[in-house]
């Protein structure tokens, strides 16, 4: 690899610089057109479902951790509660003390959405906003080499600032996680 970048075709997803913070576009138009400076052709390309991707996201991640975490009840894996006098006190102190709040909120919410009732409505339907997704890709790597995207729609936060407002953090994800729904690095 020689590291010439000369000819290579590099999309701009429009989707994902909407609503951008000035600062973290700036930045990536002056990587842009240092790109540009070297050979690269830009061109705006869309991913359409990226609208749907942050539920779409949050429905499968959460099916998944709730699916892969029902085994971490303290018989054979994870901490086991030293409190617990039943076996029922076992299983429901072993899991009240090895999960932080945020991984009870997404085994909640993802057991939720693989209920009975409830698994078409949204796991079923997410699975076909991923195809979505994925093809959206698929279709602008047919014009293009590599894609620019931002990683976050504003600057870094402090550590710990967004704690208290999960729905925040998880709204900064937008840009990072069609990559993984995709099935695609980034």
């Amino acid at each position: 690899m020689t590291g010439d970048v000369r000819g290579m075709k590099i999309g701009l997803p429009k989707e994902y610089f909407a609503g951008l913070a000035s600062e973290t576009g700036d930045l990536i138009t002056k990587g842009v057109e240092a790109l540009t400076k070297l050979g690269c052709e830009v061109k705006e390309v869309s991913l359409p479902a990226t609208e749907w991707a942050i539920s779409c996201y949050y429905i499968i991640c959460t099916a998944e951790a709730s699916s892969n975490l029902a085994r971490y009840d303290g018989v054979k894996y994870t901490m086991r509660s030293a409190d617990s006098k039943t076996l029922s006190d076992m299983y429901r102190n072993t899991r009240g003390d090895g999960f932080g709040a945020e991984c009870k909120r997404r085994i909640m919410l993802g057991t939720y959405v693989l209920s009975h009732g409830h698994y078409d409505a949204y796991y079923l339907k997410a699975q076909r906003v991923r195809s979505l997704i994925s093809q959206d890709f698929q279709k602008a790597f047919g014009e293009v080499d590599a894609l620019i995207t931002p990683v976050s729609p504003f600057p870094a936060f402090k550590l710990g600032e967004k704690l208290d407002d999960p729905l925040a953090m998880y709204l900064s994800d937008i840009y990072t996680i069609t990559g993984d729904l995709a099935g695609i690095p980034a």
